[in-house]
């Protein structure tokens, strides 16, 4: 029977120690500073749902204190960060009197989040058995770890590393794991498991520096998809663990334990602690494998840098406002100021660069552009590349065919996974159509230049004439990824009768709004029940998009509560909602475009029509 060697006293080392050894299992305890003191006094005390108990279990300060021999098994329970130091050094421990070095001859389990662990202990270790952990245990305070799974105390899902067919060793432990009380599974893709692990785990860091709540749901669901995104180009096809399991997960759940409220993620366990956290090997590690591909990551890269700038301001955990999240979305999906333009520019993944400069009565957006634009900008042409001929049913600027935007798209030089740039000269409000419609069809690391040419020279940055001419791209569109509306769902919004339920918000200037004017379609008005929330008031008067804050407070009536578009936007002909939504998803709402929008609804004798300040006046007959 092997003698466990568990390196690392924290919640899920103490968890194994605890169970292994009231199942029988030998078992040493590697840990350090105050929780090794408590210990060695035998004063750490774990919690279970159905008991509790102080561990009798030899403590030690480190490899000089273990003497190891053949039949032990490592089991290496540090922090990710703290992993590559502690394998170094237990690998070149003597064996058995010396005769062998413990990374020729014993195996070693690793339990932590991340792809990278296992990877570093093959460096060391001729044989890895990686896991993929479920164990729920709570440790913030010195002395006590508290974990309310029950009745299987955890889940296991082990494989040798790299991917194959179970070793003797990786089945010695399983079977002890279960003996111990946890639901444990034997793979043999192990990889599989770890990616899927990770696709949760990419989310800990949201646990740990936001309250729950519906912005960071939304976040947890960009976060999500932009992980799968990136393990799937770099080869990973992520396990469904609760369709492929074997073992009972329905034994798996979470009890309440007297005293012992419980935690959060192991992130959040790090900052309540004031400890340095392992999210550069869980969004550090998608933000990686998107680089080694030559795409980028952004709300993960952002999730990395944040976390760890709270480790440095030793933020409390889950104490964040949630301004603070929708302003780091913004930066990451919807918006980029010049500077940090100018400085991706020069990096390794420099963005694709698209110059939308277009306006109402005015024709001359490509002549704007040959005067002078950002150097490797393509000029795109509204009119003819961002949307199809108009019509009636239409309306004057219909979504174009996917075909053919597709085609644009790689006369433009863009290429599968690259960033997109997106600017004008009108604050944002043509270059939005572009974002957006790129978004819809599937380019998802797309973002607005924040005031856009102004911004550019404003910060000394040069413009050049003529004409960009790019290698013609290779990228592949697909549609649908942002919802849309027909006349009949945007209807259907304006219809809801509850209040801070579903919107149709119309984006067009006050006066178009409530029928004074009307420069460009056949009638005056709104759609009846709509709601005046003009694109211009975005903006402030240096083109830049209002502050986050501020954003939040104008969209403070709206929701996007439910499973379907709650919020739906319209406005002329379906250019500058795009602006209105790019404007609501800084401020983290979600919302669903009316392509047809003014000119297709009034062109139909059969739609009603309102006018005045109040949403539901009807036009007179």
């Amino acid at each position: 029977m092997p003698r466990y060697v568990i390196v690392g006293a924290g919640a899920v080392g103490v968890t194994l120690a605890a169970e292994l050894r009231r199942a029988g299992r030998e078992v040493v305890l590697v840990g350090r500073g105050r929780q090794l003191e408590l210990l060695r006094a035998g004063e750490v005390r774990y919690f279970n749902p159905d008991e509790s108990w102080a561990l009798d279990v030899p403590a030690a300060g480190g490899p000089d204190e273990v003497g190891l021999d053949l039949d032990d098994v490592l089991v290496l329970a540090t922090k990710t960060q703290q992993a590559e130091e502690a394998l170094a050094v237990w690998a070149r421990q003597p064996v058995a009197g010396g005769r062998w070095r413990a990374g020729e001859v014993l195996p070693v389990l690793t339990v932590q989040n991340g792809l990278e662990v296992e990877r570093a202990a093959l460096r060391r270790f001729a044989t890895v058995v990686g896991s993929v952990v479920w164990v729920p245990s709570t440790y913030v305070a010195d002395g006590e770890v508290a974990n309310p799974a029950g009745p299987a105390r955890g889940v296991f899902w082990l494989g040798t590393y790299p991917d194959g067919p179970a070793s003797p060793a990786a089945r010695t432990i399983t079977d002890d794991l279960v003996a111990a009380g946890f639901e444990a599974q034997l793979v043999t893709d192990l990889s599989r498991w770890k990616a899927s692990k990770l696709l949760g785990s990419a989310t800990f860091a949201l646990d740990a520096l936001y309250a729950p709540g519906p912005d960071r749901d939304r976040a947890a669901r960009l976060v999500a998809a932009e992980a799968r995104a990136v393990l799937t180009a770099a080869g990973y096809d992520p396990a469904d663990a609760r369709a492929e399991s074997t073992v009972r997960l329905d034994r798996f759940g979470l009890q309440p334990i007297d005293g012992h409220e419980r935690g959060g993620s192991s992130t959040w366990q790090s900052l309540a602690r004031a400890r340095d956290a392992e999210t550069d090997f869980l969004n550090g590690e998608i933000a990686l494998l998107a680089r080694l591909a030559g795409r980028r990551a952004p709300v993960n890269a952002a999730l990395a840098a944040r976390v760890q700038r709270a480790v440095t301001e030793q933020t409390p955990p889950g104490s964040l406002p949630a301004d603070d999240l929708a302003g780091l979305l913004a930066a990451a999906t919807v918006l980029v100021d010049a500077e940090t333009l100018r400085a991706e520019l020069a990096g390794s993944v420099a963005p694709a660069l698209l110059d939308v400069r277009w306006a109402l009565g005015d024709a001359d957006g490509e002549k704007h552009y040959l005067d002078g634009h950002l150097p490797g900008a393509v000029y795109v042409d509204l009119e003819t590349e961002l949307a199809a001929p108009a019509s009636a049913a239409g309306g004057r600027h219909p979504l174009p065919a996917l075909a053919d935007l597709e085609r644009s798209a790689r006369r433009w030089g863009l290429r599968d996974g690259q960033p997109v740039v997106v600017y004008d000269d009108n604050g944002g409000q043509s270059a939005a159509r572009a974002w957006w419609l790129l978004r819809w069809a599937g380019v998802a690391d797309v973002r607005l230049l924040d005031g856009g040419l102004g911004a550019w020279t404003a910060a000394g940055a040069p413009v050049v004439p003529g004409a960009q001419r790019p290698e013609p791209g290779d990228i592949s569109l697909s549609e649908g990824h942002l919802p849309v509306l027909d006349a009949d769902a945007a209807a259907a919004l304006t219809d809801s009768g509850v209040p801070g339920g579903a919107v149709l918000v119309d984006a067009r200037a006050a006066q178009r709004y409530r029928g004074e004017v009307e420069p460009v379609d056949s009638q005056a008005g709104h759609i009846p029940g709509a709601v005046s929330l003009p694109t211009a008031d975005n903006v402030g008067a240096d083109g830049r998009f209002l502050p986050v804050a501020a954003l939040r407070a104008r969209f403070a009536g709206l929701t996007t509560a439910g499973t379907g578009p709650e919020v739906g936007v319209y406005c002329g002909s379906g250019v500058t909602a795009a602006h209105e939504i790019a404007a609501l998803a800084v401020a983290g709402i979600d919302a669903a475009l009316y392509p047809g929008s003014w000119s297709a609804w009034s062109a139909d004798p059969a739609r009603p029509v309102a006018t005045g300040p109040d949403p539901k006046e009807r036009k007179p007959a």
